[in-house]
């Protein structure tokens, strides 16, 4: 259901977009092995709550969320991981962990790291663990507007 939401709206905005199904997968870096994409450009959403507010936080997936720096770029007061419980209401089409980075549809803000803006495509989750969504980084700049940022920090997870 989630995947059909998310095409939808891909489509009602003429996004060129590829669906790519892989063998079930719970880490962002185990699907970029499964599906052969580089892990800097299969996107993670990670869910944090910015002053309190939840809210998107989209990055490569070999990398972390720096609270301290997105708190920062988000003139936020407060900055933290949300928890599970705190989202799963919101995203109730999706499997939980597997939610697409457009907040927009589900009434949350966004931010993408920079770096992202490095590759001319994106991978991400498209609501299940079993299902990722390929497409130009430009569209989904475009379609999802997302606040830019550096956030991103960590060593890469496969030099971990």
């Amino acid at each position: 259901m989630a995947l059909a939401k998310l095409t939808e709206y891909l489509d009602a905005h003429n996004a060129r977009y590829m669906v790519i199904a892989h063998s079930l997968a719970y880490t962002a870096q185990g699907i970029a092995g499964l599906a052969h994409i580089p892990g800097k450009e299969l996107a993670k959403t990670v869910m944090v709550r910015l002053d309190g507010e939840l809210a998107m936080a989209v990055l490569p997936a070999k990398y972390h969320v720096d609270l301290t720096t997105l708190k920062r770029a988000a003139n936020a007061k407060t900055a933290a991981l949300a928890t599970e419980d705190e989202f799963k209401e919101l995203f109730l089409e999706c499997e939980t962990g597997a939610m697409p980075p457009f907040g927009n549809l589900y009434g949350v803000a966004v931010f993408a790291d920079t770096s992202l803006e490095d590759d001319k495509e994106i991978a991400f989750n498209a609501g299940t663990h079993r299902e990722l969504i390929r497409m130009a980084w430009e569209d989904y700049k475009k379609l999802a507007q997302p606040r830019m940022a550096r956030f991103a920090a960590g060593r890469p997870a496969e030099a971990a």
